[in-house]
């Protein structure tokens, strides 16, 4: 342990090339394997929760779980969510429920759903009845809304007051709350029914004097969005609107919630990473640490309609067997005609993919746009059939 503890202020987590130094590494696999939990400790501790991420990524899943364990309350179970969901399952049904019950009581509402997700409805129950009813409400809520909503991704923990306090009684409550969201960038104003009426940005509030009431400063909810939304469309109005946070009703208009940017962009990177993989017929929420037999699967359907696509191809230059025959130079340029019009339909598709994410593409512009593809097919097709000839 003092080995350890010793060389912890001279080694760096991260080599010149940003990845996790090897000797750290072996550092850590060494206090694991010996049980020296404070040493873990000592080494992990300050470290942030996506490059405690990336350390577990590079470890032997064997002992990510003894890791954790041995870390036990000063384990962030918020780089759990920075792995892939195959990864994060793994090491979730590894570990004692006890120490994933106190490592969700420590997280906000939406990082402990985000969390608990993945797992099925029998372990859900198992964690959830463990929590204290409070936070169990708040979390069950959360997992009850559409994997793909803006309920799902929200989070609960939000500051809201009443138009009738002062600034000063809400800088007050701010200071002697202890329960407030870790980080939170507006001031919500809701009436008796908890009805969203606005909100009043933090650094407006800290320039205004203590005596002013909220209602002559707050304005109107115009950013706010349904806990049903789509989260690729409230990331499409962050993206539209810079918006840095925006607060999330129900259908009645009651504050249920808040989104923040750090959420979003999260959703941006998943729905870029979802685009690109579609160009390749690759699901989605294919994973790098998925099996060989669940990508095989994931795979296969798309492939299976190159395949009959490729046999319909055979199927036209069968047409023409006669006049191959006669000149077999043709047959030569077949694997230059197909290759060209794989490339050229690719282009097309990439930005038809992605002008149909962006939303785009739509039925006023959709006419036009083939129009453009159609005409940019051929005058590529005479150039490159007269430059070949």
């Amino acid at each position: 342990m003092a080995e350890v503890l010793e060389t912890q202020p001279v080694l760096s987590f991260r080599d010149a090339d940003g990845e996790v130094r090897a000797e750290f590494v072996a550092l850590i696999e060494e206090a694991t394997e010996s049980g020296n939990g404070e040493a873990l400790k000592a080494l992990l501790g300050d470290l942030h929760e996506a490059d405690l991420a990336d350390l577990l990524k590079t470890l032997d899943t064997g002992i990510r779980p003894q890791l954790i364990e041995l870390m036990g309350g000063d384990f962030d179970f918020a780089a759990l969510n920075e792995l892939d969901e195959t990864e994060r399952i793994e090491i979730l049904d590894e570990l004692e429920t006890g120490t994933v019950v106190e490592g969700i009581k420590e997280l906000d509402s939406d990082d402990a759903v985000s969390l608990l997700e993945g797992l099925d409805e029998a372990e859900q129950e198992e964690i959830l009845e463990r929590i204290p009813a409070v936070a169990r409400a708040v979390i069950a809520r959360g997992l009850d809304y559409p994997e793909t909503s803006a309920g799902r991704l929200m989070q609960s923990e939000v500051i809201a007051v009443p138009p009738f306090w002062t600034v000063g009684q809400t800088i007050d409550h701010m200071r002697e709350t202890e329960d407030l969201p870790d980080t939170f960038y507006e001031i919500y104003v809701v009436d008796a029914r908890h009805r969203l009426l606005g909100s009043v940005p933090l650094d407006k509030l800290l320039r205004t004097k203590r005596p002013i009431k909220i209602e002559a400063i707050f304005s109107q909810a115009k950013d706010a969005v349904q806990a049903s939304d789509d989260q690729a469309d409230v990331a499409r109005r962050f993206e539209r609107y810079n918006l840095v946070s925006a607060a999330v009703v129900d259908e009645a208009g009651r504050l249920v919630g808040v989104l923040t940017v750090d959420d979003i962009v999260d959703v941006i990177q998943e729905q870029a990473d979802e685009d690109l993989k579609a160009l390749g017929g690759v699901k989605g929420d294919e994973e790098i640490s998925d099996s060989v037999l669940t990508i095989t699967r994931s795979r296969f359907g798309w492939l299976f309609v190159n395949l009959i696509t490729a046999f319909v191809a055979a199927a036209v230059l069968g047409v023409f067997k006669v006049q191959l025959e006669k000149m077999v130079a043709l047959a030569v340029l077949a694997p230059i005609v197909a290759s060209q019009g794989g490339n050229a339909a690719t282009q097309t598709m990439t930005v038809a993919v992605r002008a149909l994410a962006t939303k785009e593409l739509v039925s006023t512009n959709i006419l036009r746009v083939v129009t453009r593809e159609v005409l940019v097919g051929f005058l590529n097709g005479l150039g490159f059939a007269i430059l070949t000839g």
